[in-house]
């Protein structure tokens, strides 16, 4: 588990041994939204996705602004709420 990103509106974590041999080989992404406190675990191909994604923005070098609002784009998806343990 490896934190990505972290903004003050956003939190990305990245999760690389997920899943089983074969299965999930981009690993797991969780994003938090921070006023919403809410979030959303992508796995599998939404995971590979996402990572293609994030690749092709942070070649760009984009502003904080504009990583977040990327990351808002998840926004609608975010059912969980985030809890402390």
């Amino acid at each position: 588990m490896q934190t990505i990103y972290n903004s003050p509106l956003y939190c990305v974590v990245e999760f690389s041994d997920f899943g089983t041999d074969g299965q999930h080989p981009a690993g797991g992404f969780e994003i938090m939204d921070k006023t919403l406190r809410r979030e959303i675990f992508l796995g599998g191909r939404d995971a590979e996705q996402f990572r293609t994604s994030v690749q092709e923005l942070i070649a760009t070098q984009p502003s904080p602004d504009e990583l977040d609002d990327f990351l808002a784009a998840y926004t609608g998806m975010m059912n969980t709420p985030v809890a402390l343990h």
